[in-house]
């Protein structure tokens, strides 16, 4: 992985005029954020050297970089889910490239459902702690200590000092965020309602695809973690409608205001 690593990170290098320590995912319904940056260089993920190409619905598979209001910053629009078919390894690719690339800070975004009934669609939600219920670790396999400890810590996976700065934005611009913990499964099938009554047993507030096997390498590279979530439809714990993709694409646009507000001033 160590070489595929290092081509990755010489080509994207070749193609970036500047250099910067904050890097931010988008999660599905969040792509147009990437449009406020200037002088923008797009990277499809496809010319990337060992990237997988993202295929899940509204992720547009690439690597973006610019400026927002003067500050460098690298966004991956777009990121990769277990239920593509491809390994940990490979989903979590992007989290070590920008480990190479001199990263130090991912702000992590992402659309989830609520399992708790005070988390509204429209609303976000910081990360505080997680759940991993994908039946799998990115971490499994042969170690390379070059990549960071064997056995991480994941006593504070998410950053509280980037944790607190995001509340004290959204107070000061008048919006409510909540502390909450996310879930992750393998999806793609959306969570049967006696599942969603079980995670909500553990001390789950939501339930999501993707997102925790990226912490867990970003744990592992020594990355400071905002974790963000975007509330997109009640569980079924709540009620008897089907989930579709259009109902989620919806209510991540309700938060789009709040979470370009809140990115731009901590970014």
């Amino acid at each position: 992985m160590l070489s595929q690593l290092e081509n990755a990170a010489e080509y994207v290098n070749s193609r970036l005029k500047f250099s910067t320590e904050t890097a931010l995912i988008l999660g599905t319904g969040l792509n147009s954020l990437a449009d406020k940056l200037q002088e923008k260089i797009e990277i499809p993920y496809a010319e990337i050297p060992a990237m997988p190409v993202s295929t899940a619905p509204s992720h547009l598979g690439k690597l973006v970089a610019g400026f927002w209001d003067g500050r460098p910053l690298i966004i991956l629009q777009g990121r990769l889910h277990y239920y593509e078919g491809y390994s940990m390894q490979q989903i979590t690719f992007s989290i070590r490239l920008l480990k190479a690339l001199g990263i130090k800070k991912v702000i992590i975004t992402n659309a989830a459902g609520s399992l708790n009934k005070n988390m509204l669609p429209g609303q976000l939600v910081l990360l505080e702690d997680h759940i991993n219920f994908m039946g799998n670790n990115p971490l499994i396999g042969k170690h390379d200590a070059k990549l960071g400890d064997r056995f991480p810590s994941m006593n504070q996976p998410y950053d509280l000092s980037l944790l607190a700065r995001a509340e004290e934005i959204a107070a000061k611009n008048d919006f409510s965020t909540q502390r909450g913990v996310y879930l992750a499964v393998s999806g793609p099938s959306f969570e049967t309602r006696a599942e969603c009554q079980m995670f909500a047993s553990w001390g789950a507030d939501l339930v999501g695809m993707s997102t925790v096997p990226e912490v867990i390498v970003a744990a592992q590279a020594r990355l400071q973690v905002l974790g963000i979530s975007v509330v997109t439809n009640l569980s079924n714990i709540f009620h008897s409608q089907a989930h579709s993709q259009a109902e989620v694409l919806e209510n991540a646009l309700k938060a789009k205001q709040n979470l370009e507000i809140l990115l731009k001033n901590i970014i």
